[in-house]
């Protein structure tokens, strides 16, 4: 399927594993959730890896999206490949496409999501608790609001190749609800929401609360 891109709503979605060195036994993943269009990204911790637990942890996200999701797009594994998530999708109305396999470009708006959110904060620790999880939650619930109101970045607009140099031409850096902010088709009560939330949050309070969240995640660890 071709991903129509000039809308929000059409998401990528992918898991980071906290399993530390090994994927032996329970521990605890985040399933990540970003929009190609506008960039918003949201993610939500949970214990294990069973099929049922993808239409759980988008439960979960839909509230904090200001859009409704149109679409789904997943890699192969098969926590995302399954019959539950089938018919989620089918009874949400929602369009589910998979990526090639071995072709990690087809996920690259999640994947840079993977590390610019979850992995540069939480790290690569194993996390198998439940008092661990709700850490986690806690943080992530925060770097929502950091992520989609205080961290622009720009979006590739073309390419063209002259010789052997790619020419890439980048727009103007901005925030995931800066740029539905711009768009015309934001309704009048969301973008006035969106901007009482701006207003409303302490990016520099924001990252104190993150950072003393995850000192008290590593303070669980064995020592």
């Amino acid at each position: 399927d071709r991903w129509d891109v000039t809308v929000p709503g059409f998401t990528e979605i992918d898991l980071v594993a906290h399993c530390g060195d090994s994927v032996r036994g329970e521990y605890i993943n985040t399933l990540t959730m970003t929009d190609v269009c506008t960039g918003w990204t949201v993610t939500t911790a949970f214990m294990g890896r069973g099929e049922r637990f993808c239409s759980e942890a988008i439960d979960e996200i839909k509230p904090l999206l200001p859009f409704p999701i149109l679409g789904i797009d997943s890699d192969n594994g098969g926590e995302f490949i399954n019959a539950h998530l089938m018919r989620y999708c089918e009874r949400e109305h929602i369009t589910f496409t998979r990526g090639r396999a071995y072709k990690k470009n087809d996920s690259c708006y999640v994947e840079q999501k993977n590390w610019d959110v979850v992995r540069k904060t939480i790290g690569y620790g194993r996390f198998e608790t439940r008092k661990q999880l709700d850490i986690i939650k806690r943080i992530e619930s925060l770097l929502a609001f950091y992520q989609n109101y205080f961290q622009p970045s720009q979006k590739l607009i073309s390419k063209t190749r002259i010789g052997a140099r790619v020419k890439k031409k980048y727009d103007t850096a901005q925030t995931p609800s800066q740029r539905l902010l711009a768009r015309k088709d934001t309704p009048r009560d969301k973008k006035k929401r969106l901007k009482n939330i701006f207003l409303q949050v302490n990016p520099r309070a924001l990252l104190r609360d993150i950072t003393e969240l995850v000192k008290d995640l590593y303070d669980t660890l064995p020592q």
